[in-house]
């Protein structure tokens, strides 16, 4: 990854769908004057991130708010509409703010872009979670491989924030 601990993250705009259609949003309007965590996936609906990490979050919702997180997001290279109908699967309700990144911008500008068209999938996010503050960047763990879920995990996350 090329962002580091310690760095601004740079500008991007998300996706995500409401009542009215797709919307977009600036990172610096979801993330000026927040905690937030921000967990990066490789794809929705996908085995490992639908079993583990989104759920963990969604779980471990409470604890995360203790630590004085006050938005968690949830970016993947997906279209808005796919990255709503997840957040109603796994019933993140207004726990999690699920971002689309259908463009991989975002993704490349942080240097998370991982090539997955061998698996049919195309550009993708490497699996990670970060803790940022006011759109400074204070804590990353990047998982070496996307099918494991370990250092980026809810609950061994939030014992190191």
């Amino acid at each position: 990854m090329k962002i580091k601990e310690g760095e601004k993250l740079p500008f991007a705009e998300f996706f995500y769908l409401d009542e009215t259609g797709p919307q977009k949003i600036k990172n610096t309007k979801l993330l000026e004057n927040q905690k937030a965590i921000i967990i990066g996936v490789p794809g929705a609906f996908t085995k490992v991130c639908s079993a583990k990490h989104l759920p963990g979050y969604i779980k471990n919702f409470e604890a995360v708010r203790q630590k004085g997180v006050t938005k968690i997001i949830c970016i993947s290279v997906n279209d808005p509409n796919v990255m709503k109908a997840w957040g109603e699967s796994q019933k993140v309700e207004d726990k999690i703010f699920m971002a689309a990144d259908p463009f991989c911008n975002f993704t490349k500008l942080i240097g998370a872009e991982i090539d997955k068209t061998e698996k049919g999938l195309g550009m993708r996010s490497t699996r990670y979670t970060m803790l940022v503050e006011n759109i400074i960047v204070k804590k990353i763990k990047e998982e070496d491989d996307t099918g494991i879920c370990e250092i980026s995990a809810a609950e061994n996350f939030i014992k190191e924030i």
